[in-house]
């Protein structure tokens, strides 16, 4: 357990901090912590195959997801505030193939791509603690107010995109093996069998067709 700035206590468990008082930041981090380890969870238990396989027309894959929010935490959390991070990633460079962020060629390993986003929030969370949430940064992608945007405004951003993605994920994860759910046992999720699912989407249809015909 450990005190805040705000007096407050902030109690961790599992890596994610968990509020007993009014420390924003540690409430950001927390959003932003859930998603990230959501996101992960949905690669569990997949083969090379199904991890990288486009599952959309426009390729959309489990394995890509986590490269492009690694490189995307590198870049709000690292190059806007000029925190660069030491390692190499070869797809931030001027040759760089387009969207070349969002799968995995097949000599990018599994490890290589997970560790890289593990090693990302490492660097976006010492950003986290060593700046003030009215730190300002410099997002040259963003013409408005010349690019300036503050560390909380940032993990705003930052925690929307994770998000999205991770809903990206929940349904990619569901179209490769059917598999549901934030977290292993989500209790969020209606636990029924498959003859109960199959039920349940005919009903939808079906009353997605009497919609269409009134």
């Amino acid at each position: 357990m450990t005190s805040t700035p705000a007096g407050g206590t902030t109690t961790f468990t599992g890596g994610i901090p968990t509020m007993t008082g009014t420390d924003l930041k540690a409430d950001l981090h927390r959003y932003l912590q859930e998603a990230r380890e959501a996101l992960l969870w949905k690669l569990d238990g997949l083969s090379e195959y199904d991890l990288r396989r486009p599952m959309t027309p426009t390729g959309t894959n489990l394995l890509g997801l986590v490269k492009h929010l690694a490189t995307v935490e590198l870049l709000y959390l690292g190059y806007v505030f000029d925190r660069h991070f030491a390692e190499p990633v070869p797809w931030f460079g001027q040759d760089a193939e387009p969207d070349s962020d969002l799968w995995a060629t097949a000599d990018q390993s599994r490890e290589y791509i997970v560790g890289l986003y593990r090693r990302s929030w490492k660097h976006s969370d010492a950003t986290i603690q060593a700046l003030g949430l009215d730190a300002t940064g410099h997002v040259e992608w963003w013409p408005q107010d010349g690019g300036k945007a503050t560390l909380h405004r940032v993990l705003v951003h930052l925690i929307a995109e994770t998000h999205r993605h991770a809903g990206h994920a929940d349904i990619v994860r569901e179209l490769v093996d059917g598999a549901i759910g934030r977290m292993d046992g989500d209790e969020r999720i209606a636990h029924g069998d498959q003859a109960w699912w199959k039920h349940h989407r005919d009903r939808l249809e079906r009353a997605a067709r009497e919609a269409a015909q009134s």
